[in-house]
C-alpha cells in the first residue's frame, strides 16, 4: 500500500475517530455535570462515572463503524484492552481535574468543565494512538515490486494461499505444481 493509500485511511479514521470522541465528549460532558452539579458527587467519581458511560458508546461506535475494515481479534479481548486504554485516559483526565480543583482550588463549574474540556484532549491524542495501535489492529499491507521483465504475482487458485510468479524460482522456496511456477507461500 503505498504511503498515499495510508494517509488517506489515517484521514478517514481520524474523522470517524472524531466524530465518535466528540460524540462521547457530549455524553461525558452532560453526565460530568449531572453527576457533579446537580447530585452533588465529587469531581473524580463524576468525571469515573460519566467516562464509563462515554466508553461503552466509544466502544462499539468505534469497533462497527471507525475501525471497521480493520481485522478482528475477538470482542472480549478488544472490549478489555479498550477498557484498558480508555483508563488510562482517564488519568490523564483526572490529573487535570485534581489538579484545577485540589491544587489551584477552582471548584466552580466552569472551571471543573474547562478542566475535563483540556484533560480530554490529551487524553484523546493517547486513545487514538492506542486504538490503532493495540485494540483495532490491522493487517500488514502487502508489498509487491515489480521488476522490469518479471510478470507480477498472482494469486493462488481458491484454496490455497500465497502467490505464484511464473517461472521466476527463489532460492528457499518449493516448487509449485504448475510447470515453471515458483510457490511463494502467504504470510
Amino acid at each position: 500500500m503505498d504511503l498515499w493509500a495510508r494517509l488517506r485511511r489515517m484521514a478517514r479514521e481520524l474523522a470517524k475517530f472524531g466524530s465518535v470522541g466528540a460524540l462521547s465528549f457530549v455524553i461525558t460532558f452532560a453526565f460530568f455535570n449531572v453527576f457533579h452539579t446537580a447530585l452533588a458527587m465529587g469531581p473524580l467519581t463524576s468525571t469515573t462515572l460519566a467516562t464509563v458511560i462515554a466508553t461503552t458508546f466509544a466502544y462499539f461506535a468505534n469497533r462497527y463503524w471507525t475501525f471497521r475494515h480493520r481485522e478482528r481479534s475477538g470482542l472480549g479481548r478488544e472490549y478489555v484492552l479498550f477498557f484498558v486504554f480508555n483508563g488510562v485516559g482517564l488519568v490523564i483526565t483526572q490529573i487535570f481535574i485534581a489538579f484545577g480543583y485540589y491544587v489551584l482550588d477552582q471548584r466552580s463549574t466552569i472551571a471543573s468543565n474547562l478542566a475535563l474540556i483540556i484533560g480530554t484532549g490529551a487524553a484523546t491524542v493517547f486513545r487514538f494512538w492506542s486504538y490503532r495501535k493495540w485494540v483495532f489492529t490491522a493487517p500488514e499491507p502487502a508489498v509487491h515490486t515489480v521488476q522490469p521483465g518479471v510478470p507480477a504475482p498472482q494469486p493462488f487458485p481458491a484454496g490455497q494461499s500465497g502467490t505464484v510468479t511464473p517461472g521466476v524460482p527463489a532460492p528457499g522456496r518449493h516448487r509449485g505444481t504448475r510447470t515453471g511456477a515458483t510457490v511463494r507461500p502467504g504470510r
